[in-house]
């Protein structure tokens, strides 16, 4: 990506940070710009930084977050994007260093799910799932397929037609080898609608979602 607009994008965070803690009185209102700020820089850094750039863009990313849990210890949200966040730069970086971050992810939803089980229409439902189903089980991780199936069900009663809880159910079913249910949600994930403040991040997912289809057709 253009490391110009992921510089911008983290200097709009910090200003979000700033201004909340000069007006506490609109500090909900600033946990939602920053949140934004958040999601549309790791859109870009997920699907359009390779190699030693992304890994620069995850950790410039990391440290954004930090701040914003740091400044708003209370809000769900900033958990919920800060194990968002790691995750997706543990499945990239891969190897013992990714196990690490997996485990951070973990103990951030869950702390999200702590302060408010419902936060971002169960975002974090779908995130943890992931998680325990693509880190390694015991004794060298935590991952259980059982308990990975379970979240991302939970995701999908809070957000039914939602692009995210509907695709990361039907990767977990593929890779169960479950293709028939799989491709009902694969579908579903398809033609979920547009959501308005996220084009670049529904476009990265409407193209997994279509690749994924095109396994499917071809096993």
């Amino acid at each position: 990506m253009d490391i110009t607009g992921l510089k911008q994008a983290i200097f709009g965070i910090t200003l979000s940070l700033l201004c909340s803690a000069s007006a506490q009185a609109d500090s909900h209102t600033e946990i939602i710009d920053a949140i934004s700020q958040l999601q549309k820089a790791w859109a870009e850094v997920n699907y359009q930084s390779e190699g030693k750039e992304q890994t620069e863009d995850f950790i410039e990313l990391i440290a954004a977050a930090d701040a914003l849990v740091a400044d708003h210890p209370e809000a769900a949200p900033a958990y919920v994007w800060r194990g968002i966040i790691q995750s997706t730069y543990a499945g990239a970086k891969g190897g013992l260093g990714a196990l690490k971050l997996a485990k951070a992810a973990k103990a951030d939803l869950e702390q999200a799910l702590a302060l408010d089980p419902e936060t971002m229409n169960g975002s974090v439902y779908t995130s943890l799932g992931t998680l325990y189903f693509n880190v390694p089980g015991w004794p060298i991780g935590f991952g259980n397929d059982k308990k990975a199936e379970q979240l991302l069900l939970k995701a999908l009663t809070l957000n039914p037609d939602g692009i995210d809880s509907n695709y990361f159910y039907a990767s977990y079913l593929q890779a169960k080898g479950r293709n028939n249910e799989a491709k009902q949600f694969f579908l579903k994930a398809q033609n979920a609608a547009p959501r308005r403040d996220r084009p670049l991040a529904d476009a990265g997912r409407q193209k997994e979602i279509a690749e994924a289809l095109a396994t499917l057709e071809t096993d």
